[in-house]
């Protein structure tokens, strides 16, 4: 049984969508990811989604995960040159200690001559134990003398295998479980109209009132306690808030009960809630779910009042933290929202800014200008913001345009 928590600590790319090279070391557990349009902050999340399309257990693996991204020349920075090949190399580590896991995974298109066809092959997989004092222990190094005599097995990661992860089936665990979610309301609202496919992993929340359904009753109620209470700072007359399944058709349904002149109040279903409260109860709620594989937020703050996400941050920290006092699963946001940042009690280690540049995208933690800034008590919307949101170069324009 894992007695600690893992959490990522270190992510380097090289030849990722806009990075040509980039390295993120000693990563918090609320990370916020600021930058301009098209600098390069979904890309970022979308490393760890990679990762976690690798080890999911159902239609995942390295085609695949290349496949819908539209092959490896959409994945490949334009700016790569000689050294074309893709490559992730990041450390997982157990909670506040050094030790833990480093895999590398690089990948690329086959030289002319190899095999027939042109799917992404491994160039490189390697996975290292991290011991307590920070030594690695090599588990796994390809390609190796299998991959020498059946060049075929290339195509194929050893993560996605449960035949060949066994002795690092925690980490592959720990991938697959990795979470993306960017609720569309619409959706959620109008479910049963749409009746669309849901998407692998249900991504914008079109399955959202299933996975509280199929949630243990008590384990339910408790989460929507604690979603109660912290929406209950924020949206006017909100009394109570709980799970009802339709007599009729046993579809579920949220409900609000609402201050009101009658006596048991005015009450709400999902289809009548804003995309702002719709927005928040599923943020709230993942942030609650067991594990401890990362959350990746793409702009939370979309749907939501301004003195609502001022608040974001506090409330996010505070509904994250579980009854142990530990902290809770990583976070990953992108934003550019000043009000979201505008809290000062925003951790300067969990910012980091994405850069564009005539050679790629780069990533930085904030500088000693900014750091004397935040701690003489200002914000990073006041500090950090205007410099990850000015252009700098007439590329940038160019390409959002």
């Amino acid at each position: 049984m894992r007695v600690s928590t893992l959490r990522i600590s270190r992510i380097e790319i090289k030849n990722w969508r806009n990075f040509r090279g980039a390295r993120v070391s000693n990563v918090s557990d609320i990370v916020y990811l600021l930058g301009p349009n098209a600098a390069g902050k979904s890309n970022f999340l979308d490393v760890m989604r990679f990762l976690r399309d690798l080890a999911k257990s159902k239609g995942g693996g390295l085609q695949e995960a290349v496949e819908s991204r539209g092959g490896i020349s959409k994945i490949r920075c334009l700016h790569a040159r000689k050294d074309t090949e893709v490559l992730i190399d990041i450390d997982v580590t157990e909670g506040d200690g050094l030790a833990g896991w480093n895999y590398i995974i690089g990948f690329n298109i086959p030289s002319a001559g190899f095999e027939k066809s042109r799917r992404p092959i491994i160039t490189r997989e390697i996975v290292n134990r991290i011991g307590i004092d920070g030594e690695k222990t090599n588990l796994l190094n390809r390609p190796n003398a299998e991959d020498d005599a059946d060049d075929a097995q290339r195509q194929q990661t050893y993560l996605e295998q449960v035949n060949t992860n066994k002795k690092f089936r925690e980490l592959a665990d720990f991938f697959g479980s990795i979470t993306y979610y960017h609720l569309v309301p619409q959706l959620l609202k109008f479910g049963d109209e749409i009746s669309g496919r849901i998407l692998d992993d249900d991504p914008f929340g079109q399955g959202f009132l299933l996975r509280v359904s199929s949630t243990p009753e008590r384990q339910r109620n408790s989460r929507l306690r604690k979603i109660e209470k912290a929406l209950q700072s924020i949206v006017p007359q909100l009394e109570d808030l709980k799970f009802i399944q339709d007599e009729i058709t046993g579809r579920p349904h949220l409900e609000i009960r609402f201050k009101h002149h009658r006596p048991q109040g005015a009450k709400q279903r999902e289809d009548q809630f804003s995309d702002g409260t719709l927005r928040l109860i599923a943020l709230f709620w993942l942030l609650q779910e067991a594990g401890d594989a990362p959350l990746l937020l793409e702009e939370p703050e979309l749907s939501l009042n301004e003195e609502v996400v001022r608040q974001l941050s506090y409330l996010i920290e505070t509904v994250r933290r579980r009854k142990s006092s530990s902290s809770g699963r990583q976070v990953l946001i992108s934003t550019h929202s000043y009000a979201l940042l505008s809290n000062p009690g925003i951790d300067a280690d969990g910012i980091i800014v994405i850069e564009p540049s005539d050679n790629g995208s780069t990533t930085r933690k904030v500088n000693k200008s900014e750091q004397a800034a935040l701690s003489a008590g200002l914000s990073p919307a006041e500090v950090v913001l205007p410099h990850a949101r000015s252009l700098g170069i007439g590329m940038q324009l160019k390409l959002d345009l």
